[in-house]
């Protein structure tokens, strides 16, 4: 079913899914606790009814935190109640933080106590915040209010008046490249993107959500797109405790991106070298009934689809962006094209100009916030520049080769696209992480390697091995393409929130 606007996302599922579970999360290290469709619906216009009595109706609200129920209703009730949300990567130090607070205009700050020192210097420096809100306590300031508080003090249902080009959302990009910018998405961007295409999920599939929450990625497609099926949505504490998560919710569904892919891949490889049957092994690794793993935000090795696919899993491979709330398209479970990005999204069309995929849409964002030039580079007569080098065949389904603005530029005119060159390397599995790019004249690949693999293998000297993998890769690569330079990294590439490698 399609929407148009968040509130009629959640009023929809209050409706049709009102006393099924909505939520779950950790109470303890092993006890669930959930709350229905009701219970969130309820909730949700509670915190809007608060939002509007202290005055915040229509102005911009921020949310930080990791994922958690608290994170989810502020969310919704923001949106709800005609607000600007902008959720904040709480992995950022406060002095970012408050930084892309001031350059939001935010007006009221929702956090949660992991992060009670963003509180503490947006109270010193964004002189513009005058209401704090906290998810889960207020010991430390009597002026911060209470999330809990709020609601119980304002029980009682509201009646949304959005309209479906109303801004809805500023979502800061991670920013790999340069200075992060707010993209404004509207109610209708989000809202359709998340429940345009028909992937064949029903109600009460199991999603385990492992993305950070403020993430376009989980928050549309585990979120909004959950919330529009009757999903059952579970909330991964923690990176590190995914695994036994994966045990105690069971789930039928989790996206992820291709550094969680790999983990997995090693383990499955290891299984299927030492010749255990396949069936048992899916058990103990993924529990009794996942099924199907959604994959986007960077490059995915395509003999992982096989790979996975021998242990009943389908990975089904995705492409987009902030800029389009965000998905532009994926692959379905009953269509993989394993080298292929997947099939652009029923509200989006693509072109390509000089070898840049452009793309135009109803999930296209209305531009950057307070950012015009930016905004203007960007955006041409509804056109998105996404700035991947990429084709659609004639079925539609996207195939992507690099980035623009990474692209090498060598002595002889020849363009090279790092990305090609990297994903090519980065099969062998002693290598990590890699980043190629141009150095003084020359092409040059930084390699982290893989630590584990270099044990397991009895490897002495990695710089030696290393070598031998690039003039293996130069023997059959053109003159242009050949990587001259290593560089042996001894700790992993800074990424981003999402898990993206941050280039310099």
């Amino acid at each position: 079913m399609l929407f148009h606007t968040i509130p009629d996302i959640l009023s929809y599922a209050n409706e049709a899914y009102g006393a099924d579970d909505a939520i779950r999360w950790k109470k303890s290290k092993n006890e669930i606790e959930s709350r229905t469709y009701s219970e969130l619906k309820n909730d949700t216009d509670s915190f809007a009814n608060a939002i509007e009595k202290l005055g915040k109706k229509g102005q911009h609200i921020a949310v930080i935190g990791p994922s958690s129920y608290e994170w989810i209703v502020s969310y919704l009730a923001i949106t709800e109640s005609g607000s600007v949300a902008v959720p904040i990567d709480a992995s950022l130090p406060a002095e970012d933080i408050c930084e892309l607070l001031d350059r939001a205009d935010v007006r009221m700050l929702i956090f949660d106590e992991a992060r009670s020192d963003v509180a503490e210097a947006a109270a010193k420096s964004c002189h513009d915040i005058n209401v704090y809100v906290s998810m889960n306590s207020t010991e430390h300031c009597p002026q911060v209010l209470s999330f809990n508080g709020l609601i119980d003090d304002n029980r009682g249902s509201y009646e949304p008046a959005v309209a479906e080009d109303a801004l809805c959302t500023i979502m800061f990009t991670s920013g790999t490249t340069g200075k992060s910018k707010g993209v404004m998405l509207t109610h209708n961007n989000l809202a359709e993107n998340a429940t345009c295409l028909d992937m064949k999920i029903g109600p009460h599939t199991v999603i385990l959500s492992v993305l950070p929450i403020h993430h376009a990625y989980c928050l549309s497609m585990d979120i909004l797109k959950g919330i529009s099926l009757g999903s059952v949505i579970c909330i991964n504490d923690s990176i590190m405790r995914m695994a036994k998560n994966i045990q105690l919710f069971t789930p039928d569904m989790i996206l992820m991106v291709p550094l969680m892919i790999e983990t997995f891949a090693r383990k499955l490889e290891e299984v299927r070298a030492a010749g255990l049957p396949a069936e048992p092994v899916r058990k103990k690794i993924f529990g009794e009934r996942l099924h199907t793993i959604c994959s986007g935000g960077a490059y995915l090795n395509p003999d992982y689809v096989d790979l996975f696919a021998e242990f009943g899993i389908a990975i089904l491979q995705g492409y987009g962006m902030t800029e389009c709330s965000p998905v532009i398209s994926t692959n379905l479970s009953w269509d993989i094209r394993k080298n292929s990005v997947g099939k652009l999204m029923q509200n989006c069309e693509a072109k390509t100009v000089d070898g840049e995929l452009l793309v135009r849409g109803t999930s296209v964002m209305q531009g950057y916030y307070k950012m015009p030039k930016e905004t203007e580079e960007t955006l041409s007569d509804g056109w998105l520049h996404t700035g991947d080098l990429g084709y659609v065949d004639e079925d539609g389904y996207i195939y992507l080769t690099g980035r623009r603005k990474n692209l090498i530029i060598t002595k002889n005119g020849e363009n090279v696209s790092p990305e090609e060159l990297e994903n090519a390397l980065s099969v062998n599995h002693l290598i990590k992480e890699i980043i190629v790019r141009e150095s003084e004249g020359v092409i040059e690949a930084e390699i982290f390697p893989d630590s584990e693999y270099v044990k397991n293998a009895g490897i002495a000297d990695i710089r030696a091995a290393l070598q031998a993998l690039i003039d293996e890769y130069n023997v059959n690569a053109p003159a242009y393409k050949r990587i001259y330079s290593i560089k042996v990294r001894e700790s992993e590439f800074e990424k981003t929130a999402s898990r993206k490698i941050k280039r310099s």
